[in-house]
Parts: C-alpha cells; sequence; structure tokens
C-alpha cells in the first residue's frame, strides 16, 4: 500500500507501465491513491516498483480485479484492449479511466458507456489537453465573443516515431485534437472528409489530414503524422476580431500567443488590421495532474466530470469512426449519432433542397422550406412557414418558429430561439430593380440567444451569447451577451441570466443561483 494514503482515499490501480502508464503512475502515487500496478513485462514492473516503494506489482489485470479494497482502475494499454479491459472492469464494480481512443468501434464505445450507466460506475477517457490553461483560457476568450465569429481551427500534431502496426495515425493521434476543437467550439461536427498515406504497413495510415464542417459555416482541419522530420503540436483559432495560436511544445511562457488581428471592411471589400502579439500568461499545471484529480473527484463525488466523461468520448470515437471511413471511400462522411434513434424528420408538405445538410434528430414542419447549400445542425426545430436560404447556417438544438425567413448571409450558432414572424435581413437598402444580392451584410446571432415574436433584426450585426430580445422590437446595432433588450430602436433594459431570467442589480439570479460580472459595458459570467 502506498504510503502516503490514508482509509478514506479511493486506491487506484493502473494497468501498464511503458511509455504513457509511467506518467500515469508518477501523478497517482504523488496523488497519495496508487495501490497497485499491473504489467506484463517483467523488467517493466520491477524498475516501477523499485521507483515507488510501498505498492504491489502483478502481471495481469485478473490480478488486480482478485485484489480486496481497489477502487478503480486506470488503463494504459494498447487501444485493442480498452473496450475488453474495461468491460472486465465495470463488470467486477469497479470505476475505470481509460486512455484514449475509448474503443476502436462504435460498437466497443456504446457497450462500455451502457454498461458504465447500468452499474453506476465512473467511466473516463483520458482528453487531458482539455485541461490544459491554455485551452481553458482559450474556451472563455470564445465563450465571451473576443474573437468575434470562429471561421476556422486548425491543429497539427506530427512526429517521428512511435509507430504502431495495431491502429493507424489517425485513431493514436487525431484523438486530442477531435476532442479539444470539439471543447473549443461546444458541438460536434456535421460531416467529415479525410486523405492519408500507408507507407510501412500495408493498411496502416501513417500520415493523415482531415477536414471538418461544423454548424455555423465553421470549419476546421486536422493533420497527423508520425513519420514526420520534425514534432510538432499546435493549434490555431482564427476569428474575425483576433487570431490564436497555442503550441504545446514552445516554453511555458509562450505556450499561448493572442494576435489581435482583425478583419475590417472598406466599402464591399476586406482588408486586414494587424496588431502585436500578445503572450498569455497562464498558470502552471500539469494538464494530467488535473485529470488524475478529476478522476478522483469522480470517484469520490459520483459526479461524472464536465468533459473527458464517456459521453464525450463516445462523440471522439463517432467522429474518429466516420473519418476512417471517409478515407477508405474517398468521399465525406456524417459521424454517427452517439444516442441512437436519433433520425430528422421532414413533413410531406415541406420541401429540403438536395444539397442540404440536415442533422440527425431535427425536425422540419408544414410547408416549410430549405433551400440549396444550407446547413441545419442537430436537434433542431423547423417550424411552419419557415425558409431557410440558401446557404444559411443553423446550429444544433435551434428552434424556429412559423413564418420565419433566415436569408442567406445569416447564421445561427447552438440553441438559438426565433420567435414566431420575427424578421431577419440581409441587404442594407434593397430596391426591386436594382440587384444587390453581392452586397450581403451578414448577421451572426450568437449562442443560446432569443429573439421575440415579430421582433425585426436589421442586417450586419452580432447578437452576443444569451441576449434576449423582447417581442417587437428592432435592432440596429451590435447587441452584447446577456443584455436585455427592448423598443424601436431596441436598447438594453438590463441583463439576463443563461436561463432567461432577468438579473436584479446585484446580477445574482435568484431562479438559478448564476452570478455575473459587467465590466466596461459588458457581462460576463462569475
Amino acid at each position: 500500500m502506498n504510503m502516503n494514503q490514508d482509509k478514506t482515499t479511493p486506491r487506484v490501480a493502473v494497468l501498464g507501465t511503458g511509455y504513457w502508464g509511467k506518467n500515469l503512475v508518477r501523478n497517482f502515487y504523488d496523488l497519495g491513491c496508487l495501490s497497485m500496478v499491473a504489467d506484463s513485462n517483467p523488467q517493466t514492473l520491477a524498475s516501477i516498483l523499485e521507483k515507488y516503494p510501498g505498492i504491489k506489482g502483478v502481471s495481469s489485470l485478473e490480478e488486480i480485479l482478485r485484489e480486496p479494497g481497489i477502487t478503480a482502475v486506470v488503463m494504459a494499454t494498447p487501444a485493442p484492449d480498452h473496450a475488453r479491459g474495461a468491460i472486465q472492469i465495470l463488470n467486477a464494480g469497479l470505476d475505470v479511466m481509460v486512455e484514449k481512443p475509448m474503443a476502436l468501434s462504435m460498437e466497443d464505445g456504446r457497450a462500455m458507456v451502457s454498461l458504465a450507466r447500468s452499474q453506476g460506475r465512473i467511466l473516463m477517457v483520458d482528453h487531458l489537453l482539455n485541461r490544459h490553461p491554455a485551452i481553458t483560457h482559450l474556451k472563455k476568450m470564445i465563450r465571451e465573443g473576443e474573437f468575434g465569429r470562429i471561421c476556422h481551427i486548425w491543429s497539427r500534431r506530427l512526429n517521428l516515431g512511435r509507430l504502431k502496426a495495431e491502429e493507424n495515425a489517425l485513431w493514436s493521434l487525431a484523438p486530442h485534437d477531435i476532442s479539444l476543437i470539439m471543447n473549443l467550439l461546444g458541438t460536434t461536427p456535421l460531416s467529415v472528409k479525410a486523405s492519408g498515406g500507408s507507407y510501412l504497413t500495408e493498411g496502416i495510415v501513417d500520415m493523415a489530414e482531415a477536414d471538418l464542417t461544423f454548424p455555423a459555416g465553421i470549419t476546421a482541419h486536422i493533420s497527423v503524422s508520425w513519420l514526420n522530420p520534425f514534432k510538432e503540436m499546435r493549434l490555431a483559432v482564427v476569428g474575425l476580431e483576433k487570431m490564436a495560436v497555442f503550441d504545446d511544445l514552445a516554453p511555458w511562457s509562450d505556450k499561448l500567443i493572442i494576435y489581435p488581428h482583425r478583419i475590417i471592411w472598406r466599402g464591399l471589400n476586406p482588408d486586414s488590421a494587424r496588431g502585436e502579439p500578445i503572450k498569455v500568461e497562464l498558470e502552471t499545471t500539469e494538464p494530467l495532474k488535473e485529470q488524475c484529480q478529476a478522476f478522483l473527484k469522480a470517484i469520490t463525488t459520483r459526479k461524472r466530470p464536465l468533459d473527458s466523461h464517456s459521453e464525450e468520448a463516445l462523440h471522439v470515437l463517432s467522429v474518429l469512426t466516420a473519418m476512417d471511413m471517409a478515407y477508405k471511400e474517398g468521399r465525406p462522411q456524417v459521424p454517427e449519432p452517439v444516442e441512437p434513434g436519433f433520425a430528422s424528420f421532414v413533413h410531406p408538405t415541406a420541401q429540403v433542397d438536395s444539397g442540404v445538410f440536415l442533422g440527425p434528430g431535427s425536425k422540419v414542419w408544414h410547408f416549410s422550406h430549405i433551400m440549396e447549400g444550407s446547413i441545419v445542425g442537430s436537434g433542431c426545430n423547423i417550424g411552419q412557414n419557415v425558409v431557410i436560404g440558401p446557404r444559411a447556417h443553423i446550429g444544433n438544438g435551434c428552434k424556429i418558429q412559423n413564418n420565419v425567413s433566415v436569408y442567406e448571409g445569416v447564421t445561427l450558432e447552438d440553441d438559438v430561439f426565433c420567435g414566431p414572424s420575427m424578421v431577419f435581413t440581409n441587404v442594407n437598402n434593397p430596391r426591386s430593380f436594382i440587384k444587390r444580392m453581392h452586397e450581403l451584410r451578414p448577421t451572426l446571432v450568437k449562442r443560446g440567444a432569443t429573439i421575440g415574436a415579430n421582433a425585426t433584426v436589421v442586417c450586419g450585426h452580432t447578437l452576443g451569447e444569451y441576449c434576449f430580445i423582447a417581442a417587437g422590437s428592432v435592432v440596429t446595432h451590435d447587441v452584447p451577451a446577456y443584455a436585455l433588450m427592448r423598443g424601436n430602436p431596441a436598447r438594453r433594459a438590463g441583463w439576463i441570466c443563461r436561463c432567461g431570467e432577468k438579473l436584479p442589480e446585484n446580477l445574482e439570479c435568484a431562479a438559478c443561483g448564476n452570478n455575473y460580472h459587467e465590466e466596461d459595458g459588458q457581462l460576463t459570467p462569475g
């Protein structure tokens, strides 16, 4: 038994103490909860036991499961062993954390998640980079709208070495990038494309490129390779107001650099305005330690963590599976919905043109028309007599009530509510006898915003996250996040909570308890 343990501390066993397992051993030992390690290699096991006195060493998972008092098992074994081992552990009534990828098929992943639910056990997957302070900072900036409209995210994970024959470079390297991008955007991709090459072992991809399309027209690109002459682990976020680069191999002071470059319009022509790069001062923490602590907290509280939980990992597995299929078949693929039976519905009187993407679980009701090139995310509800497009972008979970037209140039992020008969425009000075579709002014409605019945949104503006536009109001300028807007023209009449309740002067919601902070005319959570 680890001498740092007391009787209330979870007793953790680590299965596999090689390349990555040794890092898990170190962290769980330092956290005072490591009781046992298992490795089939006697030399590796002996080295671990010499370095970390007071823990028990065995050679197999079966021996771990026979050990009384073990609370949880952390798996750092080859990917083909993940599903079988995790199912054994869950069936033994223990919690488990699995290295990425959680499994090599959706069937296995679903079986793991279903078993964890039925047994009431914690199942986590080690997508540890979501706990990196640089990613936490980036996510906060995105949520607060500092980047403006997000256009693109790219990620490169390149190296020479750690060649594998049991899984390809996509499955081995891309899970972190997929998880990071979905975490930053708060949504899952609508479709994926992939290409690559096998040079060492037939059928095993050594380098790959993947393109992902997200709601609201956001795209992402992932490059992975274990046949690269130099090591690179970088991610960039490209917005219209700011840009940023996270370099995981840079010195800590250079990990995250913000580029205050922005796109400005001179008439109908875009131009760039450059700013001086800003190095972000980050708290010095080890993401793996944070991940291990999150697992221990989940074990103790019996509450799954907000990220790295089994459903999040299943989303990553769905995207990986779609990428693999896209590579093999040479055409784009739609990731399989995580919840089974989540099919879209189109009423017989509605029309959905060719070239439209309609996400799983979305419903299109009577006499509505979704025009070519439009993207509608998953779980949307499109009411009666609604027109979308052409080439409009609707995020996940949006509700568009009766008699609304979402024109080209309008983008709705996730969870936007459009009340009955509200109006978007897309040309500032229309004349029926002058063609001005080349002069479209884009409108962006950010995550969680509500637009009341019969309100009008004049084109060329951004409505901030979780803002609330009162019925009949006319929006003629940008709207801050969480703003309650009323009148013609609409003016701020207070602040509104994410839950939809108006906030009192102390900015603490009486309905849900959320706290906010106001500074320079902007509201931020906490």
